[in-house]
């Protein structure tokens, strides 16, 4: 089976531009599950009942998450009722929703999402590789596949969860940085993995907003209110093979997909 999981989707600009190749994908890599990163999904930051609404419309089948989740208040009561958005599973357990969903492909394939936050450089909570054991006990047989986004700061952490996860997860993938990178790979004992996704949005910025506003702050380090930018739409992130019998990945292929650009 097929899997596309997609970096995070910087405001208005990455919606439009995910709505507009996603079918290209599905078509061209024969699609069964999509995953896809929301933290950023509305303005920039945080997310709303109509921006998540208008992914799942979309074929979206579980949208993970990280730091910037409750940015926007109305976060808190959309949780409760939509299990298919995740908030990391290492967060208290008083927080709203949940960060592991279990749920079908289009294959019929069982598919577990679980979202981890890293702790290096990061808001504090529990460490990610024990809550990463407990959430894998909690899975127990109830999936042939586990994918597994880690939001996380630091390089070394998410590689360190690839190897602690290797073998016992499908795919391992990182978010956060919103930079791509290019050590895609399947680990010796099956996991695909990569360090980060990149992000889906508009790639005249400085990681998703307006650069002349990032650049004011730099030079003169004054309080300014990010906007999110608007120029090169890209998509970003990866395709993983997975055996759904053996929960062994076959392959992993990195994306980063222009306008008027073939996938």
């Amino acid at each position: 089976m097929n899997i596309l999981m997609v970096g995070d989707i910087v405001g208005g600009p990455g919606r439009r531009f995910f709505k507009e190749k996603l079918p290209e994908i599905v078509s061209e890599y024969g699609i069964d599950y999509t995953v896809v990163n929301v933290e950023n999904l509305a303005g920039g930051f945080g997310i709303t009942a109509a921006t998540c609404a208008e992914l799942l419309e979309l074929g979206v089948h579980v949208m993970t998450s990280g730091n910037h989740i409750w940015d926007k208040k109305e976060a808190l009561t959309y949780f409760p009722g939509e299990p298919r958005l995740l908030r990391p599973y290492n967060y208290a357990d008083s927080c709203p929703g949940r960060g592991l969903h279990i749920g079908t492909a289009a294959n019929g394939a069982r598919v577990a999402v679980l979202n981890l936050q890293g702790r290096v450089f990061m808001p504090p909570g529990d460490c990610p590789f024990r809550a990463a054991d407990r959430a894998l006990q909690e899975i127990g047989d109830a999936a042939d596949v586990i994918l597994v986004d880690l939001h996380a700061e630091a390089t070394s952490e998410k590689v360190a969860m690839g190897w602690h996860l290797d073998g016992r997860a499908s795919v391992v993938v990182g978010t956060h940085t919103h930079v791509l990178t290019a050590d895609e790979r399947v680990l010796p004992g099956g996991t695909a993995y990569i360090t980060d996704l990149g992000m889906t949005g508009a790639f005249d910025s400085v990681i998703g907003v307006d650069k002349s506003i990032i650049l004011a702050k730099f030079l003169d380090g004054m309080p300014a209110r990010f906007e999110t930018a608007k120029g090169d739409p890209r998509l970003c992130g990866v395709v993983a093979e997975v055996d759904p019998s053996s929960g062994r990945a076959l392959s992993i292929q990195r994306l980063m997909l222009a306008r008027d650009q073939a996938s």
